[in-house]
């Protein structure tokens, strides 16, 4: 069915240096503006990613996330010789013009970042900028898909399981029965591509491994607890609790579950017992008499006069 416009519609999605709105920078952006009538117009930019505020107001390109070039497959390279945001604004902006906006789980992301954005051009060039993205319409496609489509365990129930609803919905034992029944159900349904193994099903979807159930430590890619929010997003706790080990009290006196305080907590004990190993190690080093190799070899300096 053709869209009923009385304006046109903007269908737009980005691709990101990461996912921290605040922080990451827009890499490519697509537009696709639905005209009234039916005709369609489509344009694509790719960025270099530009954090202003390095090199005493210079700026610099901005990094590419390797978890974000390994979804997007866009590189540091492959944006160097792009202009920046701030050199396509006004393009970017007459795109927009008097366009209502849609996109996929746009409202909780790209819609964010592209205001970002914008305000990142006003702020640090000084340039003047007439649209304000909040008096636009926003159709999110994911909302209405979720809202047609319910992700609940009813929904799935009747997708995975011929049809039919459960009874006593919402009791504790009639949900986690239907759960078990539902998992079955997928087996049967996508056995060629899900593995009836207890170690793939837990990491399918690709979701990071936590190490607190709130997700604000998941485990990077070297097997080291990362922080997964705030000011110290994508550093691992390790490098953080060196540089800063007074965030680990702000953590255990702020409001975060206990569950979390209790891995934060464990790991400075780890940190701690990792120094204080080191110090140790490195004190039997100074205090060991020196072997014959070594006293040898500094005989041989001293011999040539040449102790360095």
């Amino acid at each position: 069915m053709e869209l009923n416009l009385e304006r046109p519609l903007l269908f737009f999605d980005i691709e990101s240096t990461g996912l921290n709105i605040a922080t990451d920078c827009i890499a490519e952006l697509s537009f696709v503006k639905a005209l009234p009538g039916g005709e369609t117009r489509i344009k694509t930019w790719r960025f270099k990613p530009w954090d202003y505020s390095a090199n005493n107001g210079a700026g610099r390109q901005y990094p590419m996330n390797p978890s974000a070039s390994a979804v997007n497959g866009i590189k540091d390279e492959d944006l160097k010789d792009c202009p920046r945001f701030c050199d396509k604004v006004d393009e970017v902006i007459e795109w927009i013009g008097d366009s209502d906006l849609a996109g996929f789980n746009s409202s909780k992301f790209d819609l964010p970042m592209l205001a970002e954005e914008i305000e990142r051009v006003r702020k640090y060039t000084g340039k003047q900028i007439d649209i304000n993205l909040h008096e636009k319409r926003m159709v999110d496609v994911q909302n209405i898909y979720h809202f047609m489509e319910p992700r609940n365990l009813k929904a799935a129930y009747r997708f995975y399981c011929g049809g039919k609803d459960f009874d006593n919905a919402h009791t504790a034992e009639a949900d986690t029965i239907a759960t078990y029944e539902v998992l079955k159900g997928q087996l049967d349904m996508y056995g060629d591509r899900l593995k009836n193994d207890v170690e793939f099903l837990s990491g399918v979807a690709g979701r990071p491994k936590t190490v607190d159930y709130a997700g604000r430590l998941i485990m990077g890619e070297n097997g080291e607890p990362v922080i997964s929010f705030g000011k110290h997003k994508g550093k691992t706790a390790k490098e953080v609790y060196l540089s800063e080990p007074s965030y680990f009290a702000w953590i255990e006196t702020g409001e975060f579950t206990l569950d979390t305080k209790r891995q934060f907590s464990l790991l400075k004990q780890r940190f701690e017992k990792e120094k204080r190993d080191a110090w140790h190690a490195r004190q039997e080093r100074l205090n060991r008499p020196a072997t014959d190799d070594e006293l040898a070899s500094l005989a041989s300096k001293f011999n040539t006069g040449k102790l360095f």
